[in-house]
């Protein structure tokens, strides 16, 4: 046992002599993490690897089900109105728990108030990226190509609604474009087609973008954010390209339903900080383009009103791209 892990053991045991009985007992069985989205995704991705952390933290296995549709926010719908037992849980991002909020005329949930926050478990960055023959090599060009040819220009995304979508939607209003957007089931079959040429660009996150950046069977034109992403160094974010200030990054938090016992929610605090922080846990979601939270902005109480904060961020910018869903 190395020194790490030496020092987790002994803060889970010190944690666990703190706690009532019912949540020493927890969890009992297995344990479901909804991740709102299709197979394949880049949530997805995450959610996998988490699980296998947090089976080794808690002792139960930790199944992932993905239930797609509307954006996210069926699955995350389902976790609201879940037991609030503790044994079921969603893996949320930016979209179901921020952008929703606003994109939806009748928004199923209040993110705020029907969830317990638990804690961020990654940021990322959404890249701008086209077919590999795309006739520009970098945002400016790719803005004045865009102007030219807006009527014949096709995006894609893991459906309408979701994060990768309105990161798009929110770029080609910042430019002043309106392509058409075509819908796929996973942000995986959007890439697939990319890949192939059938669109012409898409705005995925990380997990999705960086192996197909690596391959080069799509090019990478910027990071559309104010600042570079530390996984893709050699990209220049939107800002440095003269979008000023535009900033649209993605992040994943761990919540449970919002009356779920604090004793659970300090349990599942703990087992999943603790797998964050597991060496090879950390080495995989780097591998697949995480941005690591910073110890300060771990907290259950930080991601309560890191959640208000950005309901409030997108609210303005979604008003203001016109866009709206049923």
């Amino acid at each position: 046992m190395n020194t790490v892990t030496k020092i987790t053991a002994a803060a889970l045991a010190l944690l666990a002599g703190s706690l009532p009985a019912a949540a020493q007992s927890w969890p009992s069985r297995s344990l479901s993490m909804v991740v709102p989205f299709a197979a394949g995704g880049s949530t997805d991705a995450i959610a996998r690897i988490l699980a296998e952390g947090l089976r080794n933290e808690l002792g139960q296995p930790v199944i992932v089900e993905n239930v797609g549709g509307a954006g996210g926010t069926t699955g995350a719908l389902r976790v609201a109105r879940a037991a609030p037992d503790g044994y079921q849980f969603v893996l949320g991002n930016v979209g179901t728990h921020a952008q929703a909020q606003s994109l939806y005329r009748k928004p199923p949930y209040d993110a705020a108030t029907d969830f317990a926050p638990v804690t961020l478990v990654t940021d990322q960055a959404f890249a701008l990226v086209t077919r590999k023959d795309f006739p520009a090599d970098d945002l400016r060009r790719f803005i004045a190509y865009a102007k030219a040819d807006q009527g014949k220009m096709l995006f894609g995304s893991a459906g309408a609604g979701g994060s990768n979508h309105l990161a798009c939607v929110l770029l080609n209003a910042a430019i002043g474009i309106n392509a058409t957007h075509v819908p796929y089931r996973s942000g995986a079959h959007a890439m697939q087609d990319l890949i192939s040429g059938r669109i012409d660009y898409q705005c995925p996150s990380a997990p999705v973008a960086l192996p197909q950046i690596v391959a080069h069977t799509v090019k990478a034109l910027a990071i559309l954010s104010r600042n570079r992403s530390p996984n893709m160094p050699g990209l220049a974010s939107a800002h440095e390209q003269g979008l000023s200030g535009f900033d649209i990054p993605s992040w994943y938090a761990v919540f449970l339903p919002k009356d779920a016992p604090a004793a659970i929610v300090s349990r599942l605090h703990a087992a999943t900080i603790a797998a964050l922080d597991t060496p090879s846990i950390q080495e995989r979601l780097e591998q697949i383009g995480c941005d690591r939270i910073s110890p300060e902005r771990r907290s259950p109480e930080h991601l309560r009103k890191f959640v208000a904060g950005e309901i409030e961020k997108y609210a303005g910018a979604i008003k203001a791209s016109g866009i709206s869903i049923d």
